[in-house]
């Protein structure tokens, strides 16, 4: 190619290339100043952002230091209402000691000029009172119309002050014992002979079920869990304190005075609170034991034979109800807290294998005169009798519905209705009377018209409708237990050996019945000693004269352990290790 082409070529491509060449510069300068004015932007945000998070972490700096100012200022204000506080506690402290050793004279001189048998003048006890709410803060007289704050401070400053409180109650103690939780009807008419004697005896019922009220017969106070009562129940726990000087307890997981003052106890000074400031404050706890879940497992219990009486109990897999757990539990702060407890039928196992656990007849007392032979039968309670010569056997059991499982219950209810059915079918005229929901006051005109009664075949002991059979004078069929009677008979020796219960097993049942049917004689004497036995050992009298004693020792400090026969506390008594 020639010079001249070569030039001209070269001329037409840069005349080509040159332009575009300005087109991309152009295009590369516009996005190079548009991701230049983006990174500006973003720098510039970023810069806003840090500054911001400066001035927050700022004012954050400026809250904490206003904050560490006042909590400061806070501390430094605690700290001098403590020592203000502590300061008018020691001066309170040393005032309370200073009355309180100016009452204890008094006291103990008042204590010296009374009658020893007579119950102490209650003005003692509101002294004591009046001082201590006092120096808790409280106006001194009570007047009925305290706040629950005001008690919940008068029963924190018992609990603080015990040790000095309790020297003072113990010289205004005398014969007043209060019976918190009911026991079917005993314990009203243990309360009544007790007061014959000279004693303060009340009977406190705090049992919200209403299904339960058809078993008692009286009360002098009740506060069951009704509208506008807790307070009512706080207010006289807070009186009982210095009002009695022995409670007696009733029923498994019953030492108590009622869930209202549960909760406050609890809230206030602990688990079982309202339980343990009256063993701070001296005064004595006597317990009622009900039977075959009371501090002895399921496990233990149910080894008994010859038949497993768990093996037709309703509650048998109901852990809410018995349980191992549920029942030694319970064992562990009954006994914890409980000075002498009452058993009938000696099953000691686990918590009741304790020397203050004691067979205690006296405590099932009945009103002789209530339960008498020849009552007068009311014509709405007579029991029609298929013939003249029909025979009546009696056979109830409370809340049945509720303690029955597929026709059995620990009543033995499953054994004797086929037995008389039986019978029936073999020309015998009997009839099985099952009476339900009838008051207590009101089935005793249904019981005295019975010819025979039938109790438990596998329990090993016996309860309320046989007590009260007996002291109508009528027979009872029941199986006891020989390691209880024995256990009964090492400590009250008398009592196992005039016990006029008929005995039988499931198995001898059947000859045992027929046996009874068949002889009028038989029964007529059975039922006149089944009367003496019950005047004995279980009529209200004689039991007020025993726990008149009971209670009085107690008072005075004898810890009352358990005595056998031979005169000693019964080897490898109180074993089980007691947690408190």
């Amino acid at each position: 190619m020639s010079t001249l082409a070569k030039r001209w070529l070269f001329r037409l491509v840069r005349s080509i290339v040159r332009p575009g060449a300005r087109v991309f510069e152009a295009i590369a300068s516009r996005a190079l100043r548009r991701i230049q004015v983006q990174q500006d932007s973003r720098f510039a945000e970023m810069a806003a952002a840090q500054a911001a998070h400066l001035h927050a972490v700022e004012d954050q700096v400026s809250r904490l230091a206003g904050i560490q100012a006042a909590h400061s200022q806070s501390l430094e204000q605690d700290l001098e209402a403590r020592g203000d506080r502590l300061g008018r506690s020691i001066a309170g402290q040393q005032a309370f000691i200073a009355a309180h050793s100016h009452l204890m004279e008094e006291l103990r001189g008042e204590a010296a000029r009374l009658d020893p048998r007579l119950i102490p003048a209650i003005d003692l006890s509101q002294r004591v009172r009046s001082l201590v709410r006092k120096h808790a803060g409280l106006p001194p007289d009570v007047d009925g119309a305290e706040s629950e704050e005001d008690l919940l401070r008068e029963l924190r400053f018992l609990w603080e002050n015990s040790a000095l409180v309790r020297p003072m109650l113990q010289l205004c103690a005398g014969k007043r014992v209060l019976y918190p939780g009911q026991c079917y009807y005993n314990l009203w008419y243990l309360s009544r002979e007790l007061r014959a004697l000279g004693w303060k005896a009340d009977v406190f019922n705090w049992d919200s079920n209403p299904a339960s009220q058809i078993y008692y017969h009286g009360e002098d106070f009740r506060f069951v869990g009704q509208p506008g009562e807790d307070l009512l129940a706080l207010r006289f726990y807070a009186e009982s304190l210095y009002g009695y000087d022995v409670f007696h307890f009733s029923n498994a997981h019953g030492i108590g005075f009622g869930s209202a003052v549960a909760a406050r106890a609890k809230r206030e000074l602990g688990e079982h609170g309202e339980i343990h400031l009256l063993r701070a404050l001296g005064k004595k706890i006597v317990y009622t034991n009900n039977g075959c879940l009371d501090g002895v497992s399921q496990t233990s219990f149910s080894r008994w034979g010859p038949e497993s009486a768990c093996a037709s109990c309703r509650w048998r897999d109901v852990p809410a109800v018995c349980s191992d757990q549920r029942n030694l539990q319970w064992g562990r702060f009954r006994n914890s807290v409980a000075d002498y407890q009452c058993l009938l039928g000696g099953n000691r196992a686990d918590y009741n294998d304790d020397p203050r656990v004691h067979e205690n007849p006296w405590v099932y007392s009945l009103d002789a005169e209530l339960w008498k032979p020849g009552l007068e039968i009311p014509p709405t309670l007579r029991v029609a009798r298929r013939t003249e010569r029909t025979l009546l056997l009696y056979h109830a059991v409370g809340n049945a519905r509720e303690r029955t499982r597929d026709g059995v219950n620990i009543k033995s209810t499953h054994i004797y209705a086929p037995l008389v059915g039986k019978l029936q079918a073999q020309g015998w005229d009997i009839e099985l009377v099952q009476p339900e929901g009838v008051p207590n006051r009101e089935v005793r005109f249904v019981q005295a018209q019975a010819d025979i009664f039938l109790e438990m075949l596998t329990f090993g002991w016996f309860g309320a409708n046989a007590r009260e059979a007996m002291m109508l004078g009528k027979p009872v069929i029941c199986y006891i237990r020989p390691e209880w009677l024995q256990s009964l008979r090492e400590e009250v020796p008398g009592y196992a050996d005039e016990l006029p219960i008929v005995h039988a097993t499931p198995d001898t049942a059947g000859a045992v019945l027929l046996d009874l049917l068949a002889d009028e004689g038989k029964r007529r004497d059975i039922g006149r000693r089944s009367r003496e036995f019950m005047l004995r050992w279980h009529s209200s009298q004689v039991a007020a004269v025993h726990f008149d004693e009971i209670y009085r020792r107690l008072v005075q400090g004898d810890p009352l352990l358990r005595q056998v026969a031979s005169g000693r506390v019964p080897a490898g008594a109180g074993t089980i290790p007691v947690k408190i």
